[in-house]
């Protein structure tokens, strides 16, 4: 069929955002392809699910309803995904970067030997020519994702085997309801058909979550510190600034790697993927790493020491200076200036 598929993950009974995600960027790509886009959902109790994933565009929805789909386990996922995929040829499958998605990708792709890209902070359509095997190919999908430690931005593609398969962390994507009234079909997956005893070996016993302490990738405002706040000391004080503005602290990995923050701070590359109204980066120096998870933040203030710092190329305004004179000044406008 040749269509562009999203591997729905569920959220405490409600499609995941980074779902939703790649929902929105899969209609860009199926316009692009001009061919349907599909949404597959997996789990129970899924009665009008798919009325969350017309909006954002989707031409069918797949649901898959059984009892031992919930919560996930990976056998029985992967055995529904490879066999509708073998009967149905998808082009590109797309998946969320998340636990479920990290296990699935590679079992999926792997019985498919079709490959996978972990991570990818960026998908395009586009052509590709091997001048030494003389052939040209169409409309590959760009795999786009830092590399080398993030040193290099590489574009992966897929020449030959399929479906095209990547993984994309939450944020990453903007999440956009194409038409609020969008309708499309709805497929019902016939989960026995391909199932087989051994996939439900395991059972889930006892589940328990644990929420997250901090709640970094919805906050509209974020003061986020770097190596360059010197510290663990000078570090505290961001939440001093966050505080009076009602933000989130974050942190870059070196600052993480130093001690200053938790990792559950960190953002970037290999932390999380935030998209704020206000991004405040103090002693940061801005490398690819860090900017590819903050690069989407609709106004970045960068406060550093090196007036050619590369946070200074994506910043709508720069503010040359030590930041432990900087910030205290912040305080105490803002603090000021709120009363």
């Amino acid at each position: 069929m040749n269509n562009v598929f999203v591997i729905c993950e569920m959220d405490e009974g409600k499609i995941a955002d980074v779902s939703l995600e790649l929902l929105t960027k899969g209609r860009t790509l199926a316009d692009t392809l001009k061919c349907k886009l599909e949404a597959l959902v997996l789990g129970h109790k899924l009665k009008g699910i798919e009325s969350h994933i017309f909006p954002y565009g989707a031409d069918v929805v797949h649901i898959g309803d059984d009892p031992h789909l919930a919560p996930y386990t990976t056998l029985p996922h992967a055995a529904i995904i490879n066999g509708l995929f073998r009967e149905l040829k998808p082009q590109v499958a797309l998946l969320g970067a998340t636990t479920m998605g990290r296990d699935l990708g590679p079992r999926v792709s792997s019985a498919l030997f079709s490959g996978l890209t972990a991570d990818c902070t960026a998908l395009e359509i586009g052509d590709h020519e091997d001048k030494k095997a003389g052939k040209v190919y169409k409309n590959l999908l760009y795999q786009i994702r830092p590399a080398f430690g993030g040193n290099i931005v590489a574009t992966i593609i897929n020449p030959d085997c399929r479906p095209q398969m990547a993984t994309v962390r939450e944020g990453v994507m903007k999440k956009a309801i194409l038409d609020a009234n969008y309708k499309g079909e709805v497929k019902t997956v016939e989960v026995s058909k391909y199932l087989k005893p051994e996939d439900l070996i395991v059972k889930v016993i006892e589940r328990h979550m644990e929420n997250s302490r901090v709640n970094i990738k919805n906050s509209s405002i974020i003061v986020a510190g770097g190596y360059g706040m010197g510290s663990k000391e000078n570090f505290n004080l961001l939440y001093d600034l966050a505080d009076v503005l009602g933000a989130e602290v974050g942190a870059s990995r070196a600052a993480v790697d130093a001690g200053y923050a938790d990792h559950d701070r960190q953002i970037g590359q290999t932390g999380v993927t935030v998209r704020p109204k206000l991004y405040i980066a103090c002693g940061i120096s801005g490398q690819i790493q860090h900017t590819a998870g903050m690069g989407e933040s609709a106004m970045v203030i960068a406060i550093n020491t090196d007036s050619n710092a590369p946070i200074n190329r994506i910043a709508d305004y720069v503010i040359t200076g030590e930041v432990m004179d900087i910030i205290p000044k912040m305080i105490k406008y803002y603090k000021k200036n709120s009363k």
